[in-house]
């Protein structure tokens, strides 16, 4: 078998669509694509076929994140380039600052109801500062009917793309947050129930 298409090894990220040299380049350029899920974004070593038929081996540093639009490779000569295509979920932001500023026994009691009415859905957060990150594991209007039921004083939220919320947490956050839930049903993966429920 006679195969053109040769296995790109991406070492380090040469910059991103969106930066004014590579827009520019990018314009009259051929742009293949590798898509990834959030979670496969999160890995600094991962091999994926891309849209146009070949292959890249991405391998970088620990800590360097992909993002969407992060240009993989360049062929001069043929005037080609390899992006990454990252869709990230929306994320909900509770917003728990008019709370801060009540008496202790409120911020208590409210952050305990929010507690429970966010674990009663087994819906994994990441907190940061006054503001409260869940991903989106059911739809809008599911969540946005839990939050009203439990309508909390001074309790805002909204909903807000992934991306926003990915340079202000941690890698281990976001895989909290845009990881392991959403894995299911992709049929390639499964992931391992420790529960001992294997037999079927």
């Amino acid at each position: 078998m006679n195969n053109t298409q040769q296995l790109v090894i991406v070492e380090e990220l040469l910059g991103n669509e969106g930066d004014e040299q590579w827009s520019t380049r990018l314009a009259d350029a051929t742009v293949d694509a590798v898509y990834l899920d959030q979670w496969e974004a999160q890995k600094s070593r991962l091999r994926r076929p891309t849209a146009g038929g070949g292959e890249v081996a991405i391998s970088l540093d620990r800590g360097v994140q992909l993002k969407d639009g992060d240009v993989l490779a360049w062929d001069e000569d043929t005037s080609t380039a390899i992006v990454a295509r990252i869709s990230l979920k929306e994320v909900m932001e509770v917003d728990l600052s008019e709370v801060a500023g009540e008496d202790t026994e409120t911020v208590i009691q409210t952050c305990l109801e929010l507690g429970h009415a966010i674990g009663n859905q087994h819906w994994p957060a990441v907190i940061k500062g006054t503001k409260l990150y869940v991903p989106l594991t059911v739809a809008q209007p599911v969540m946005n009917s839990v939050m009203r039921t439990h309508a909390l004083e001074g309790v805002k939220h909204r909903f807000i793309p992934g991306a926003e919320v990915i340079p202000y947490i941690a890698p281990h956050e976001a895989r909290r947050l845009f990881g392991g839930a959403q894995r299911e049903g992709e049929g390639h993966t499964h992931p391992h129930d420790h529960g001992g429920h294997d037999h079927h």
